[in-house]
């Protein structure tokens, strides 16, 4: 009995274990040493890996690229590249909230991005050592790290980078999935630019916005007021431009929901990037009811 539990437990370690995990510098300067995590498929094939690239959440401040290590190893052993990545926690012991100001806020925003532009530079370059697609990367994110997938994916490269220009012209992500993110400027997400997305938050969110609003539930008049347009925003802007994107909304939940996808919801992402290569289209809302009884939201007839 105890060599059938040894046994058991062995077998356990290695199925937890069977992806392989590369950690490596993707970019250093005189100040600062970013890291990422990358997942590869243990089972070598000849086939280019579709990749997908990940930011993780903590408001700018805290956060670990080590803690969707299980969803790594799933879509690894899905036959996709992950690439989990630290990136500049500027906000750390500064008011990313309403006490803050919105310049800083914006910034903590762009080195984050630039970070993200960072990697996927670094992930490209090295494509070929790791058996990568460069024409299949796509992007995601929790929280932070989905306003880091939004922004790299709508803003104007060669303006807002920090560093020096090294992504390919006219390089485009594949898709983007976000839990509880949101976007600046909803405008930037044109005919021309957007790409499919699968987004999940909860309409009763007071951190990110679910539709348009402040970050924070912040005050007009306080110093750190910054409009954002959340999930439902993006979903109806993304309907009018009849281009491809799926909402998950959680009824009456709020922003301890943001890691759904890349917890509970794993088969989503990987329905949604499998659909997305195979060139589906698509349109969806899957509405998810309130596990809190009584619990709901009066603005949004379809959670009633």
């Amino acid at each position: 009995m105890k060599k059938i539990l040894l046994f058991f437990i062995a077998l356990t370690i290695n199925n937890i274990h069977g992806q392989e995990i590369k950690t490596m510098t993707y970019f250093q300067n005189d100040t600062i040493k970013l890291d990422l995590d990358l997942y590869l498929p243990q089972k070598k094939t000849n086939e280019k890996l579709p990749l997908i690239i990940f930011a993780f959440g903590g408001g700018f401040s805290g956060g670990e690229r080590t803690s969707e290590k299980e969803f790594g190893m799933f879509m690894a052993k899905n036959g996709y590249a992950v690439a989990s990545i630290s990136y500049s926690l500027y906000m750390k012991g500064k008011d990313f909230g309403c006490k803050g100001t919105l310049t800083e806020k914006i910034k903590a925003i762009q080195i984050g991005v630039s970070d993200m532009w960072q990697a996927t530079s670094f992930l490209i370059e090295n494509a070929n050592k790791y058996n990568i697609d460069t024409s299949k990367i796509f992007i995601s994110g929790i929280s932070a790290g989905a306003e880091i997938g939004f922004h790299a994916s709508f803003w104007d490269y060669k303006l807002m980078n920090l560093y020096k220009n090294n992504l390919p012209e006219n390089f485009k992500y594949k898709g983007f999935i976000g839990g509880s993110g949101a976007i600046q400027d909803i405008n930037l997400i044109t005919k021309e630019k957007a790409i499919p997305m699968l987004l999940a938050h909860g309409n009763n969110d007071d951190t990110v916005p679910y539709s348009a609003g402040s970050h924070r539930s912040c005050p007009t008049n306080a110093s750190g007021w910054m409009i954002l347009f959340g999930s439902y925003a993006v979903y109806n802007h993304m309907n009018d431009l009849h281009k491809d994107i799926e909402l998950i909304t959680f009824c009456g939940g709020g922003h301890e929901l943001s890691g759904y996808l890349f917890h509970q919801g794993q088969q989503y992402v990987l329905d949604f990037v499998n659909d997305v290569l195979k060139g589906k289209k698509f349109e969806s809302h899957i509405i998810i009811p309130s596990q809190k009884k009584g619990v709901g939201s009066e603005k949004y007839l379809f959670c009633e």
